[in-house]
């Protein structure tokens, strides 16, 4: 039998505002379909994506006119941000999911203002899976949508930071004299640090940054980042798969205390460090903001699990005593096409993963189950979350 097999996959329209990206392309639609499923797309789902309710028929979907028939059939649902309250149907997505309903999505679990959606997933007895939590390790690389869109935010960060700056990025000669360019500072440099970067160098910026990692630091060096020295004790702060992993707060207050100076002489400041499955670390406290000079920038992409700064606010972007503050929650739907297109992919190789022959796998006790499983059984069973918890 096909791996889809008689499964019905849901790919509802994304409700979060300025979200463009769909949880699904016409390719993998087609793959889909041509692996057994009966696939059932919310008309207008590909809108922001330029995708038409066209070419996801052709593909082999069917289309079908509101979020409750998506919701009401589908056993397997694929979206893309985690599930909300659509305002004009006056509930929440969760309440509009079959009980025995699996979900595949970026859920951002351990941030706490999500808990309480997690919590009703269990209720509801939703089986969900959240696509931040999968493990970088070989085997389950071409499944990464993590990576993937950590590449995008990485890349509009950096345009992001330039276009809401007060000042020229590059060196440029005026016959006003010459100005300096703009000084750059990406605290967390994995993917989309790294991507961040280098975008912030191919502007003209000079860059510097800070990450807990030796490797991450020697590959934000290799694209000419200035790196601030922040020496751990040996093993600290390297989780599996070169992920970084949680520090003692004592560690955090000494990174905060090596930050400040580099904070107050940075025009932009691109925040990028993420424990995965848990809450972001807060690495800028209020005072530091306050401390940053008139028309500087902070760009918060770490704000889906929480925010590495205080005072960043999900999904909003505004000004403290002069410093602009940028919280956009879903930063690669700036990009929609190729983030789109990515995202499905991805998705859909991780799908391949999860069922045989229509079902979920019985096993998913290894790595990969075992770390991107949210809820299963009406409990909350991901270990990060349970953590921001306190539970």
């Amino acid at each position: 039998m096909s791996t889809f097999q008689s499964l019905t996959v849901g790919v509802p329209r994304e409700i979060m505002p300025g979200e463009r990206r769909a949880g699904a392309v016409p390719e993998t639609v087609r793959q889909l379909t041509d692996d057994g499923a009966r696939v059932l797309v919310e008309s207008g789902a590909g809108e922001g994506a330029f995708v038409t309710d066209e070419d996801f028929a052709q593909a082999g979907a069917e289309i079908v006119t509101g979020p409750a028939d998506v919701y009401g059939q589908a056993r397997l649902v694929v979206k893309v941000k985690e599930p909300g309250f659509n305002k004009e149907l006056g509930c929440h997505e969760v309440d509009l999911m079959r009980e025995d309903a699996i979900l595949v999505c970026f859920l951002h679990p351990a941030n706490p203002s999500n808990h309480d959606m997690v919590r009703r997933l269990a209720a509801r007895g939703v089986t969900s899976f959240t696509l931040d939590s999968i493990p970088r390790i070989s085997r389950a690389q071409h499944m990464d949508a993590l990576t993937s869109m950590s590449t995008v935010a990485g890349y509009k960060s950096a345009i992001t930071a330039a276009y809401n700056l007060s000042r020229f990025v590059p060196m440029i000669p005026t016959t006003a004299g010459v100005t300096d360019p703009a000084q750059f500072l990406v605290v967390g440099t994995g993917v989309a640090g790294l991507q961040a970067i280098a975008g912030a160098k191919r502007l003209g910026a000079r860059v510097k940054s800070l990450d807990i990692r030796p490797e991450a630091s020697e590959q934000a060096r290799s694209l000419g980042a200035e790196v601030i020295p922040f020496p751990l004790p040996e093993g600290m702060g390297v989780g599996s798969g070169g992920y970084a992993a949680g520090l003692p707060e004592e560690w955090y207050a000494r990174e905060r205390e090596t930050l400040e100076p580099y904070l107050v002489e940075s025009d932009a400041v691109i925040l990028a460090a993420l424990i995965p499955g848990e809450k972001a670390p807060t690495l800028v406290d209020a005072s530091m903001v306050t401390a940053m000079r008139n028309g500087s920038v902070i760009v918060d992409i770490s704000i889906d699990q929480g925010g590495n700064c205080e005072l960043t606010r999900p999904g909003v972007e505004y000004r403290h005593e002069g410093v602009f503050l940028s919280g956009i929650l879903n930063v690669p739907a700036g990009l929609p096409i190729d983030s789109s297109r990515m995202f499905a992919q991805n998705t859909l190789n991780y799908l391949s993963y999860l069922f045989e022959e229509g079902a979920l796998r019985g096993d998913l006790e290894d790595e990969i189950g075992a770390r991107s499983l949210v809820t299963r059984g009406n409990k909350v069973v991901h270990e990060g979350t349970l953590k921001a918890m306190g539970e």
